[in-house]
């Protein structure tokens, strides 16, 4: 290969990598500026195939995707002077590139710090203004709103940047503080349910007493239906004992004395002192019970 030849050949590599450094692609979720010698010339350059000036000019791209920051812990005080803990998150994405190359220099990490601080500063003023319940439920929504538009309309013209949305993660209370709350939480429910054990032991006893009272009731009158039941009984007996009396008094007799001796001698070691001319041991004498 000749001397011409090889300088051809380099020639047109040169030109190729030329050419080649002369073309730059921007990705379709990003956003592009173009410096020359560190001075911005072109801003917002959006997706596609796009040219430069090979060295001298240099590109910078930019995610205009949503893009999250967790702002860390921070504590805040109530209206109330009381602390909370609290965990948050940022969700953003740069609006206007020119403006945001120029505000933070193209540097996210530069603007995360810089939408933390205004975040910091409009949550310590919310809850300032509000009550330990209203934060934790009863406004937080409301806060989280009023917060973001606060917070969207300053990053807007000051830093080229949307604040989407503004959302607290966790809000928990201090160490000691937390205990404090616990323990009162504790004593609140044990005396609520002191208050049920006590409430269901007057039931009790009211239902016992009128378990009792309804027992006593429904025996007396089981005595009563009992005794009634006997004394019927009685009754019906003495009426068959007389008619039997009336119909044989002789037998009626005999048979009852023949029960008393069987009720009277049945233990062999009773022992009767009776005169052998006693009435009751007539029929011993006489089969017939004269006298």
């Amino acid at each position: 290969m000749g001397t011409k030849s090889i300088a051809g050949l380099a020639g047109a590599l040169i030109v190729v990598l030329v050419a080649l450094s002369s073309v730059y692609i921007i990705p379709e979720t990003h956003r592009g500026v173009l410096l020359r010698f560190g001075e911005l010339i072109q801003t917002d350059i959006e997706a596609g195939l796009h040219f430069k000036v090979p060295v001298i000019d240099q590109v910078r791209e930019f995610d205009v995707r949503l893009l999250t920051t967790d702002l860390p812990s921070r504590q805040y005080l109530t209206i109330e002077k009381k602390p909370l803990d609290v965990d948050s998150y940022i969700a953003w994405k740069i609006q206007d590139v020119d403006q945001f190359y120029r505000a933070t220099g193209g540097d996210e990490f530069r603007a995360s710090e810089l939408l933390l601080s205004r975040v910091d500063n409009g949550l310590r003023d919310e809850f300032g203004v509000r009550t330990m319940v209203e934060v934790v439920s009863g406004q937080r929504d409301q806060l989280m709103t009023t917060l973001t538009e606060r917070v969207n309309e300053t990053a807007q013209k000051e830093f080229g940047i949307s604040v989407v949305d503004i959302r607290v993660k966790a809000i928990e209370f201090p160490g000691q503080v937390s205990q404090n709350v616990y323990r009162r939480m504790a004593t609140e429910r044990e005396k609520l349910a002191q208050e049920f054990r006590s409430r269901g032991q007057e039931l009790a006893e009211g239902i016992r007493a009128d378990a009792d009272r309804q027992r006593t009731v429904i025996l007396s009158e089981a005595f009563a239906s009992a005794e009634e039941m006997r004394g019927e009984g009685d009754a019906e007996a003495a009426e068959i004992y007389a008619d039997a009396y009336g119909s044989n008094s002789e037998f009626y007799s005999f048979y009852r004395s023949l029960e008393a001796y069987e009720k009277t001698f049945a233990n062999e070691d009773d022992i009767m002192v009776i005169d052998t001319d006693s009435d009751f041991l007539r029929f011993l004498k006489d089969p017939q019970g004269a006298r």
